[in-house]
């Protein structure tokens, strides 16, 4: 790895337009966008240092339900355990907008983890930065598009007002002591001597003088951008690296690549970024972000880890982990052949493989995903697996730990077995499927899977959680201020219907605020149980006593004799204090339909 000369040798000057450049002989819209050939091959040349930012927090979570603030420090930890102590993924950025987005930043910094650093992110507002100012951060990303589409099309301005725009913000932010990032969004549809070349250096200039850096961000934001040498400006990406250093005169370690997924280059993309110059790539956890989606961090750390040669401390295992917290907590589905993290990347169902594997793992094995990953190879089941190798196929699939392992002697695997054999019989020649085998899992084995009910419960639990958490952050809640309080769950209510009921019980579990619930209710329950106490309920007790959310078993409701849950999370003073519980009761069947 080498250090990058980036001293420009000319100055650009901005070409304001009258009309926008909209690159059409790349980019007619009503065909695929057309690659344009440079006639010079840049070389490789990788940074001395080189590194990962994330964003799972901030585009992340645009192309998905939002995190809850207890989910958004529990994904931090695996960024943190990912990262390694040299910290190679450097910083993660959050918004600063909403209550929950302040206690998430809130809660992440109290980790004290050095690695990843909290940033943030803002509009180009002047306004913005007293948010980055009162949670503490040091640098925040700043939104500068810079392609024609967005400056004309989106924003309704000139080059040149854009331009000063920009500039007079980023000036503001080196005012108040604050890194800015500058993000270059869609520059891979952007003019570079026109705009982009002219905004950068005027930006080296004002952090050379302000002795900031000043960071700029290229932002794939449609997925265009090419990693081949030779593809000219602006979708080569060696092409994008190599102006932006040389003529630029940006250092490579205040240069950041962010990518999109639309042609599926994100990941190579990303790398071809690190080996054209840039020192940091962006992405999110398991690709999350707008769209098609970021570089997959979980990728970006097994390609930094082939450029540089080292392990640099980084826990691959938590790969996996963090992986199964995403099914387990959030959910969400990964496609069974998801590289490093799907339920059968390590598999094959090739007879021939199998047969391979079976002799020796290295043969079909991409690495030694048991150590690095935590990730043992896939069990193939054929002929010559026997009662054992069908039971090792069911609790890895099933995620059975334990005293909830399906035991080798369990009749049903005997009956799964016999119908493996019978296949073979009848003349079978490949291996068994997931599929087959989990429909003979359920078949034999019902007790073992989840049922739909159960899903639906999960779901719903998650579901309602995630409202108790987002309120018990607001303001109004937190005040104890029964008047105040009342008047947001009266909101509450009309935005999710599902509720049935909603109060609030002080520290000692008295009941401060009345029933709000739906109007046909309230002349007769409205006022119920004002001024009790509820200390001995296990939905005041738990929270109390943990800390942390709770969630009841189903019931019927006496009142109107439908299915519901109770949830309830602890309110907390600023200093961290629980001060009182808020608590719902949630009709099931609503909650469901409305999902």
């Amino acid at each position: 790895m080498a250090t990058i000369e980036c001293s420009p040798k000319k100055t650009f000057a901005l070409k304001d337009t009258q009309h926008p450049e909209l690159f059409r002989d790349m980019f007619s819209y009503t065909h695929v966008p057309k690659l344009v050939r440079e006639n010079r091959l840049i070389s490789m040349n990788v940074p001395q240092d080189i590194w990962i930012t994330d964003t799972t927090f901030r585009d992340g979570q645009q192309s998905r339900p939002p995190y809850t603030a207890k989910q958004i420090v529990e994904i931090y930890d695996f960024l943190h355990r990912l990262s390694g102590p040299k910290g190679v993924i450097r910083q993660s950025e959050f918004f600063l907008y909403s209550t929950k987005d302040k206690e998430a930043v809130r809660l992440c910094l109290e980790r004290g983890y050095r690695y990843p650093e909290v940033t943030g992110w803002i509009r180009a507002n002047k306004k913005d930065f007293s948010l980055v100012k009162d949670m503490g951060l040091k640098e925040t990303g700043i939104l500068t598009s810079c392609s024609d589409y967005h400056i004309f099309l989106k924003l309704g301005k000139t080059r040149k007002e854009a331009f000063h725009a920009y500039l007079d913000v980023v000036a503001h932010a080196l005012e108040q002591g604050i890194v800015p990032r500058c993000h270059l969004e869609d520059i891979t549809r952007a003019d570079f001597y026109g705009f982009v070349i002219p905004f950068v250096q005027k930006l080296m200039q004002l952090s050379e003088a302000a002795r900031i850096p000043v960071k700029i961000r290229a932002c794939d934001t449609l997925g265009y951008g090419v990693p081949f040498p030779g593809i000219a400006l602006p979708r080569g990406v060696p092409e994008i690296f190599h102006a932006l250093i040389h003529d630029g005169g940006v250092p490579s370690e205040q240069l950041e690549w962010h990518g999109h997924n639309d042609f599926h280059k994100v990941l190579v993309n990303g790398t071809a970024a690190w080996m054209y110059g840039c020192s940091s790539v962006n992405g999110a956890l398991l690709g999350f972000g707008e769209r098609t989606g970021n570089t997959p961090i979980e990728a970006l750390l097994i390609d930094y880890m082939s450029i540089s040669g080292e392990q640099e401390g980084i826990d691959t295992t938590a790969i996996t982990d963090m992986a199964e917290y995403f099914q387990r907590e959030l959910d969400y589905v990964i496609p069974h052949n998801y590289p490093l993290v799907g339920r059968e990347f390590n598999s094959t169902s090739a007879g021939i493989h199998a047969d391979g594997m079976m002799k020796n793992e290295e043969i079909y094995n991409i690495f030694d995903t048991t150590t690095l990953l935590n990730r043992p190879m896939g069990i193939i089941i054929t002929d010559k697996s026997g009662i054992a190798g069908i039971a090792q196929w069911v609790n890895s699939h099933l995620g059975l730990h334990g005293d909830q392992k399906v035991d080798k002697r369990h009749p049903g695997l005997v009956k799964i077995n016999i119908w493996v054999q019978d296949q073979y019989t009848q003349g079978r020649t490949t291996s068994i499927s997931s599929e087959e085998l989990l429909e003979k899992t359920k078949k034999y084995l019902p007790g073992y899977i989840e049922s739909d009910l159960d899903r639906l419960k999960n779901k719903a639990s998650d579901v309602a959680l995630h409202i108790v958490e987002d309120i018990v952050q607001r303001d109004e809640i937190r005040s104890m201020d029964h008047i105040r309080q009342e008047a947001l769950m009266e909101e509450l209510l009309v935005e999710d219907p599902f509720i049935q009921f909603a109060y609030i019980v002080d520290a000692t579990g008295t009941k401060i605020t009345r029933n709000i619930t739906e109007e046909k209710y309230k002349e007769k329950f409205e006022t119920s149980g004002l001024g009790d106490n509820f200390s001995d309920r296990p939905w005041f007790i738990n929270p109390l006593e943990t800390g942390k959310s709770f969630v009841s078993d189903f019931y019927t409701s006496k009142i109107t004799s439908v299915l519901c849950i109770t949830v309830a999370a602890p309110i907390k003073s600023a200093a961290g204090e629980i001060v009182g519980v808020f608590g719902a009761d949630i009709n099931f069947q609503v909650l469901v339909r409305a999902e």
